[in-house]
């Protein structure tokens, strides 16, 4: 007699599905202790039934099984989230690179380069986003050019307030009398000397010999 293919699904009826339960829940664990003792390999086997009975099987310990297994999952985990850092890093590098390329493309169109590969269209574009640009620069020129004529207007004011109070302290100021100066006489004129105008011709006499001879000397 051949067996039919059991259809893989719930078993409906409470006491066959006990009675398939048992059955399996035996062969599983005689399967694992022969795994365990042919390969040499390290199994934990835990199975709670519908009401929620334990059932387990360990080739060494359940807890020292558990345990290896939790650190070994985590070292995965942590592998598998540096591997997607790293191909999260790639692909961020590649679309920055892109990016980089589209801005030196479009730098470089915007300066009047590389407008071969253009159609109409996007010389159109173009030509409206350097009109943008330029409109933005006189905006911003003129807003400078405007602070500076207000900042020359508020010192143009401070001098002609600071000129009018120096103008009004020179009119505080003491007025010195009339008769403060005084004409300078000429100095008293000495022998031999005569003026004639701004000139002084001043007459010398020189002799030769020895003082107190006068009838000897020699005048020059």
């Amino acid at each position: 007699m051949v067996r039919g293919k059991t259809e893989m699904k719930r078993i409906e009826n409470a006491t066959s599905r006990q009675v398939t339960f048992s059955k399996r829940r035996n062969g599983l664990l005689k399967k694992a202790f022969e795994l365990s003792v042919l390969c040499d390999v390290e199994i934990a086997l835990i199975v709670f039934s519908s009401r929620g009975k334990l059932y387990e099987f360990s080739s060494s310990s359940i807890q020292s099984t558990i345990a290896r297994y939790g650190e070994r999952s985590r070292e995965d985990t942590r592998k598998s989230i540096m591997e997607q850092d790293v191909q999260q890093g790639k692909m961020e590098a590649d679309c920055l690179l892109k990016k980089i390329e589209l801005l030196e493309t479009s730098k470089k169109q915007l300066l009047g380069e590389e407008l071969e590969s253009c159609s109409l269209d996007e010389l159109h574009d173009i030509q409206g986003n350097i009109e943008q640009s330029l409109q933005k620069i006189r905006k911003r020129k003129y807003h400078l050019l405007q602070g500076q004529i207000s900042q020359l207007e508020e010192k143009v004011a401070s001098l002609l307030k600071e000129n009018e109070s120096l103008r009004e302290q020179s009119k505080l100021l003491p007025q010195l009398p009339t008769g403060a100066f005084k004409e300078v006489t000429p100095c008293p004129s000495y022998p031999n000397v005569s003026t004639h105008g701004d000139h002084n011709d001043v007459e010398t006499e020189l002799r030769i010999g020895f003082p107190g001879r006068g009838s000897h000397g020699v005048a020059v």
